[in-house]
């Protein structure tokens, strides 16, 4: 930052907007939010950014160092096909991911897509931004023409999440992998965590070709954390008043085999703690990458809870009780993530 810059004005020069943003950001409750899905009502700001580069950093971590499950190295390498490989990341938000993934394979075509143009200027020379409200039933993309797409955290601004893996499925090329990576907005909390080891990630969470499920303890006691709770009841009654399914994230699987075109599909889920007080050095890492995440989330609610018609004083008090289980947790929270990757048969078109 340059001395008198805002922090809007800092974020307005790392990315494509200029000056007047009016086409592509409106003022919701204090914070900036997309203009083009109305439905999605999280930010679009610099806190926002902020909380996608954790999430995509604990990601990592989850994945075992890398940035993706499933195949995509074997598909992206592979001498069998000739044609230009290309990969489609849609909900980029910040484009860590779509950056990630060019810098990694710099002969493939990378393009990210979002509702708001808050990547940065300064990107790989293979990789590429779009504005897209992923919504339509006719998304303006080539059937059969990407060889990876890779779709993480959107389902709270899509109303019909059958009908967007039918047009994702349509975009892909026979042969091609396809990732669906959701958070449950379920609320967990887990007692028993504190005596007991924390529950498995996956060993080898990329590249399984069975169907798994992790183990875990789930023991949702409100009691426990009521402030927690009463937060994600609001926020999830808000969602469905917008006829967004929030089960979504535990029916990926079944919307995926409901298409018939997959030959291969992994259905996996991990329980990612939220706080500091896992005693596995991977588990504590990730722990404390999701509580700051969360710490971010927290606030950045409040233009979905007003927008739902809960006065302010009772968001203010939902969000407050929430912040006071995450920072003096009685009952450790936890976070339900519902991993898919399937294949495209050769032979669907």
């Amino acid at each position: 930052m340059h001395p008198g810059d805002t922090l809007s004005d800092c974020f307005d020069a790392e990315t494509f907007v200029g000056k007047d943003d009016t086409m592509f950001f409106r003022q919701v409750h204090g914070r900036r939010l997309n203009a083009m899905n109305p439905r999605y009502l999280l930010p679009a700001d610099k806190d926002e950014l902020d909380r996608y580069k954790l999430h995509h950093r604990m990601m990592q971590f989850v994945f075992e160092g890398r940035n993706y499950p499933g195949p995509v190295r074997e598909i992206l390498t592979s001498p069998l096909f000739k044609h230009k490989k290309r990969v489609l990341d849609l909900g980029t938000g910040g484009g860590e991911w779509a950056m990630d993934i060019a810098d990694e394979f710099s002969r493939v075509e990378v393009t990210g897509v979002d509702i708001a143009p808050i990547q940065p200027r300064d990107v790989p020379p293979n990789c590429a931004f779009e504005l897209c409200d992923l919504e339509g039933h006719d998304l303006p993309y080539v059937s059969n023409s990407y060889d990876v797409i890779h779709v993480r955290s959107i389902h709270t601004g899509i109303r019909d999440y059958r009908q967007f893996i039918i047009e994702v499925t349509r975009m892909l090329r026979p042969g091609g992998l396809l990732i669906l990576i959701e958070p449950d907005t379920e609320p967990i909390v887990d007692g028993h965590l504190k005596s007991c080891p924390p529950a498995p990630l996956p060993t080898s969470l990329g590249g399984s070709k069975r169907k798994r499920t992790l183990t875990h303890i789930p023991s949702n006691y409100a009691s426990g954390a009521p402030g927690w709770f009463a937060l994600w009841e609001a926020y999830r009654k808000g969602l469905e008043a917008q006829n967004i399914d929030v089960t979504v994230p535990q029916r990926l699987g079944s919307f995926v085999n409901q298409t018939d075109a997959y030959e291969t599909i992994s259905v996996q889920e991990a329980m990612i703690p939220i706080g500091f007080w896992p005693t596995d050095p991977t588990l504590l890492t990730i722990g404390q990458l999701a509580w700051m995440e969360f710490d971010l989330l927290l606030p950045a609610m409040r233009p979905h809870l007003l927008s739902s018609g809960i006065p302010e004083w009772k968001a203010d008090i939902l969000i407050g009780d929430a912040q006071r289980d995450l920072y003096e947790p009685v009952m450790p929270p936890s976070c339900r993530l519902h991993v898919v990757h399937a294949i495209k048969r050769e032979e669907y078109y």
